[in-house]
């Protein structure tokens, strides 16, 4: 089965080969958010207050995970092309020893004989199928095709717009809504976008959907009852 994650082309709108980022991004937004708010809200903070801490986590939290993001993907293609090199060299320098291993790779996978070392013969004839090779085989590493800019800024947007989610009830508040019905609100919207981005998840992880959806609901319910808790004890002990 094609991998979902690395396949190209697109779903929806997504670049097929960032949807987990977009994904992944998405409900650490949605639930650091949330968790700003449930904590305010514990903590009975003036609406301007929950949504400037609200908007601090958006950026600083999104901005934080955008970066991590972008150098973990730059880290494993300097590495894949550092090992490619190696490779190249070793080629270049131990043939015969290279030779022999490519040979041992495919005797275990059932070729004898003749057949073998035709095998042997077509892949050590061209350099970079013989490189390619070593590196899957011998390695097990294959080359990302996503690059680091874009990884980070599918994490951050993604962050961002659904992790804005949680504050859209506070945003469009007056000033004498009830801070009750605005967490409410609040709630509710966020299970709709932990809904949507928990369907996306099962896409990108190919488990059930209704199983992708709950986890995500679970998590994020789990953050936000202890943020809630913290902010009412730490309201009460200060």
């Amino acid at each position: 089965m094609e991998n979902k994650l690395h396949s190209k082309g697109n779903f929806l709108f997504f670049n097929k080969e960032y949807i987990g980022e977009f994904v992944y991004g998405g409900i650490d937004g949605a639930i650091t958010t949330f968790a700003v708010v449930a904590g305010a809200t514990g903590a009975h903070l003036e609406i301007g207050v929950v949504i400037i801490l609200g908007f601090a986590n958006l950026i600083a939290d999104g901005f934080s995970m955008s970066v991590g993001n972008y150098f973990s993907t730059k880290a494993e293609r300097d590495s894949y092309e550092r090992h490619k090199a190696v490779e190249y060299w070793e080629i270049e320098n131990l043939r015969e020893k290279e030779v022999e291993e490519i040979r041992g790779i495919y005797e275990k996978k059932g070729f004898k004989g003749e057949l073998l070392e035709q095998v042997v013969k077509v892949i050590t004839a061209d350099k970079d199928v013989w490189v390619d090779t070593m590196m899957k085989e011998e390695l097990e590493m294959t080359r990302d095709t996503r690059t680091p800019l874009r990884t980070a800024i599918a994490t951050f947007v993604s962050f961002a717009l659904i992790g804005l989610i949680p504050l859209l009830s506070y945003l469009f508040a007056s000033d004498s809504s009830d801070k009750n019905n605005l967490f409410l609100y609040s709630c509710i919207l966020t299970a709709i976008g932990l809904i949507i981005v928990g369907a996306l998840k099962s896409i990108v992880t190919e488990q059930n959907g209704f199983r992708g959806i709950a986890e995500t609901l679970a998590l994020g319910g789990l953050a936000a009852v202890l943020a809630y808790y913290v902010g009412a004890v730490l309201e009460n002990a200060f």
